[in-house]
């Protein structure tokens, strides 16, 4: 081993994401242990590596050759240096770390995916570091300001600029806990920075108003920008690897009174599981969707607020009967993740690419299958119904609060309701619900005010085992108790009641009380709540008080 290549002064893992995946399961690296007589570490939680480990010419032990290596420093003393290895059996690994330290390696062996998670834990605290991210003086030379942050950002050109390290610090914790939004507020004395994390915001961060304008800056630089322009509101987007991850960032700027307003939403490519099985439907709603979308024609319908998981569904959707006898296309705005095998488009209303005209040029490809990102106006639903009445099978989004709502917005649009009634099959409503740390969720009970509020029998229900979030939650779900979403779905099949209903123009009011197999959102989330999944305050804080059905 170089030794002039044992000291490199920043994080170098964004080649090596071959390199971050264990590839030996707990129980090998146990039974090496025994036979070898070396200590066993299940769990490195409670292990912090000496910073003198892990800081300046030592930051590459946490960074690429860590994670190629599978081994990460926990303890030292005067003489030797207490490493926990995935595999002790590469002598290599044990001498260059020897010639890294000059000390004597003593090896525990611990699972390798615990020593991938534990470089990564690491990795977050020291990049969290805000003293050296928005360093005063951006010409310091000391190892440990430079090495907060190095995340592959196509124009960070001086990663020692405190502001770039600032805003580099800001997405990588962000992708760290899990956010799916980064919040920057100004405000008449200071700058405020909040994640949305599992639907709900958190306050992250306050700064001084001195650091507003580059920090804005920055940003806007990143998402290719114009910094000049401030009056008016702007979007554009970031691409970027985090830890060897690609992971794309939707940009949107607003004027406000104190300053631009800038939201920031991470979509993380890999992590997102695009199944059925991955939505949470119910069993029921479940094997009638599975039905539904393997049809020849008709159009399937989902609908919530912005965020609920809608275009994750459709994804999910697509993705079940993607194969090589049909030709799927879709029109999005933006595309949010890529799809092997199926034609993507993005609409740009610059050059006036709209959600119609698209849709007009979709159905020039001889498609099987069309998604339309969202139906926004009454051009796009009439050439959607045309699409459908044609022999296509199409699905899109709406914004409305219910499964039966969906209807009575086509109407509202001036959809004729003999249209609505021969083209649409389905209507999904659908909620994200905030799942239970497993770690750290408490055991109830269900009481009779849960039972009314839920609409479940009394004499059936009461008394039930229900779980909820911990006082303080733990440091997997950081202490919110919560750890990851997931979908509750009400499904409005239309049948020959409905399509008569639909044929009067009734309200939405009248289409649930119509509809047989309609069950509502919070039937579904009470399922959940029998089944462990979330709690009861989560279910009432998603679902609208009038859903019980």
């Amino acid at each position: 081993m170089d030794t002039e290549q044992s000291s490199p002064s920043e994080f170098e893992d964004d080649d090596l994401e071959e390199f971050s995946q264990p590839t030996s399961s707990p129980l090998e690296s146990e039974r090496v242990a025994k036979l070898l007589d070396i200590p066993f570490i299940a769990k490195l939680d409670s292990f912090v590596p000496p910073k003198e480990l892990i800081r300046g010419e030592f930051s590459r032990v946490i960074g690429s050759w860590g994670k190629q290596w599978k081994a990460i420093p926990i303890a030292e003393d005067d003489t030797s240096v207490t490493v926990a290895v995935g595999d002790p059996l590469r002598t290599e690994v044990i001498d260059a770390l020897r010639l890294c330290y000059g000390k004597y390696v003593k090896l525990v062996v611990a699972p390798e995916a615990e020593i991938i998670r534990a470089i990564n834990s690491v990795r977050t605290s020291l990049m969290s570091d805000r003293s050296s991210a928005l360093d005063s003086d951006p010409r310091s030379d000391d190892p440990e300001a430079s090495n907060t942050l190095k995340i592959d950002v196509t124009d960070a050109e001086d990663d020692d600029a405190p502001i770039i390290r600032y805003v580099n610090t800001l997405i990588f914790r962000a992708a760290s806990q899990r956010a799916s939004d980064i919040h920057i507020e100004p405000f008449e004395e200071v700058l405020k920075v909040r994640y949305r994390v599992d639907g709900v915001l958190h306050d992250v961060d306050t700064e001084s108003k001195v650091f507003q304008a580059p920090i804005l800056s920055r940003v806007k630089v990143m998402a290719n920008l114009n910094i000049a322009e401030k009056r008016l509101p702007q979007d554009g987007r970031i691409g970027l690897r985090i830890a060897g991850q690609d992971v794309d960032i939707r940009v949107s700027t607003v004027p406000t009174r104190y300053g631009e307003r800038i939201v920031m939403r991470l979509l993380d490519k890999s992590k997102q599981r695009l199944e059925i099985p991955s939505i949470g439907f119910h069993p029921d709603i479940d094997e009638v969707v599975r039905r539904l979308i393997v049809k020849s024609h008709g159009i399937v319908l989902v609908t919530g607020p912005t965020g609920s998981g809608k275009t994750t569904t459709l994804y999910a959707c697509l993705s079940h009967i993607n194969s090589a006898d049909k030709n799927i296309l879709t029109i999005e705005d933006p595309v949010e993740y890529e799809l092997g095998g199926v034609g993507q488009m993005q609409v740009s209303p610059k050059i006036d690419f709209t959600f119609a005209s698209g849709l007009r040029s979709i159905l020039r490809q001889d498609p099987d299958v069309i998604m339309v990102g969202e139906i926004r106006d009454l051009e796009t639903v009439e050439i959607a119904i045309q699409a459908s009445l044609t022999g296509h099978l199409v699905f899109s989004t709406l914004h409305t609060n219910d499964a039966p709502g969906a209807i009575t917005r086509l109407l509202d649009m001036g959809v004729e309701p003999f249209l609505i009634s021969s083209s649409v099959l389905a209507v999904i409503g659908q909620r994200l619900i905030r799942t239970l740390c497993h770690d750290c969720k408490v055991q109830g009970e269900l009481s009779e005010v849960h039972c009314r509020e839920l609409g479940l029998d009394v004499s059936k229900y009461r008394s039930s085992p229900i779980f909820g979030p911990s006082e303080n939650g733990c440091p997997l779900c950081q202490g919110t108790g919560y750890l990851g979403r997931m979908g509750i779905h009400e499904l409005m099949m239309i049948d020959d009641t409905v399509r008569s209903q639909i044929m009067d123009r009734a309200n939405s009011t009248q289409l649930r009380a119509s509809s047989n197999s309609l069950k509502s959102l919070r039937w579904d989330g009470a399922i959940k709540l029998l089944d462990g999944v979330t709690s009861f305050e989560e279910i009432l804080r998603v679902t609208q008080e009038d859903a019980v059905g």
